[in-house]
């Protein structure tokens, strides 16, 4: 086996981290105290092509695959923008694959070139605040009237809603009693969203201030039936091809942010001098922090795997979730050891370790529990009876 990155994979790695280079801890600090949208690096990522890293060629992407995008997503993470800086490019990567995979031609010519090209910002809207991760009892409605949807309904947990323009949307176009399988009966749809019929109001949450999450309470909006992906009522198979992605991607930050705090880490314990001597001189400070790099070294195998996998055709699911599991856990002890090796001072903020230690919370419970990730795997690959 060769687990060298090949050439096209590292100048990726490289020409990335050289964007990122112009946008500093120092800003990323900044963004996270003043909760603002880091505008000025998602334009820069936009101009230097990086927003279709995975979209078709056809359409002004990069047609590259789920293991390139995740080397990216890493990298951005790595570079101390953490989860702020992957969160605020993160559903240009997976967000529209439906639409990729399931999209007309008129679809993905109206809807792809202004994502890639950062005019357009877009959000996820699925989540809702009664269902949870129960996706299939979703109750925001799409009722069909003439030549559009009226679509009434909450969601929450809804990332950049502040700053997009449009969202993709799933909501229930049949009643759950009335469908013969449990999986028919949601729609999926791309639209503008309309803030005359969409009240957004952010959630105050832990950590990545910088990317606003949002409640969304839809009265009334109306969308084309244009805007409608695919079948009525097979909306939920089309999301799931995006899930797996989104896990490995998620994943790949986790590992970003991870060895962006233990880089810290050890940089603060050559340092910082206590009794004559650097911390890092100890035993006690070093085996965690050694410890926390084989961690993240093995977990990272397990992301590239999945990633692989997916792009090769290959099933994935279970990997995609191991991964996202070994990931958010290596990524989070990783920022805990981090703070800890830091003292004092890592309460503090401008030793940023602080920040990285926030937002290592969101993968644990992002996009998929860590519980429901463990159940998915007892379930699908130990074969043990179905838990939820």
């Amino acid at each position: 086996m060769n687990f060298e990155l090949t050439e096209d994979q590292q100048a990726i790695r490289n020409a990335v981290a050289d964007v990122c280079a112009s946008f500093d801890e120092h800003y990323w600090l900044k963004k996270d105290a003043d909760h603002e949208f880091p505008h000025d690096f998602h334009a820069t990522m936009a101009k230097a092509g990086w927003l279709g890293i995975a979209m078709p060629t056809e359409y002004g992407g990069a047609g590259q695959g789920i293991l390139e995008a995740a080397i990216m997503m890493e990298t951005i993470a790595g570079s101390g923008a953490g989860m702020s800086g992957a969160s605020a490019l993160h559903m240009n990567i997976f967000g529209l694959h439906p639409v990729v995979v399931f999209g007309t031609d008129e679809q993905k010519a109206r809807w792809l070139p202004p994502l890639i090209q950062g005019d357009v910002k877009a959000c996820f809207g699925v989540t809702e605040p009664n269902t949870g991760l129960n996706t299939l009892q979703l109750k925001t409605t799409a009722k069909r009237d003439g030549d559009h949807y009226v679509v009434n309904g909450q969601k929450i947990w809804i990332s950049t809603a502040q700053v997009a323009s449009k969202i993709l949307l799933l909501a229930r176009t049949t009643p759950l009693e009335e469908v013969k399988s449990k999986t028919d009966g949601l729609t999926l749809f791309y639209t503008d969203l309309d803030r005359t019929k969409v009240d957004v109001r952010e959630i105050q949450k832990l950590g990545r201030a910088a990317v606003d999450s949002n409640e969304l309470f839809i009265d009334g909006l109306r969308v084309p039936v244009e805007d409608r992906i695919g079948e009525e009522g097979k909306g939920f198979k089309y999301i799931l091809h995006g899930m797996n992605p989104e896990r490995v991607l998620v994943a790949a930050e986790s590992i970003g942010l991870g060895r962006a705090a233990l880089e810290r880490a050890a940089k603060y314990a050559n340092e910082r001098i206590v009794f004559d001597r650097p911390i890092g001189k100890n035993q006690g400070v070093q085996h965690p922090l050694a410890e926390r790099w084989a961690e993240l070294e093995a977990a990272s195998l397990m992301y590239q795997k999945a990633a692989w996998l997916y792009d090769n055709d290959k099933s994935c699911a279970a990997e995609a979730n191991a991964a996202k599991f070994l990931c958010s856990e290596a990524g989070f002890r990783a920022c805990e050891t981090a703070v800890l090796t830091h003292g004092g001072m890592g309460y503090a903020k401008e030793y940023h370790v602080e920040r990285l230690f926030r937002e290592a919370m969101l993968p644990r419970l992002a996009p998929v529990s860590q519980t429901l990730a463990l159940c998915f795997i007892a379930e699908k690959v130990l074969g043990l009876p179905k838990s939820y």
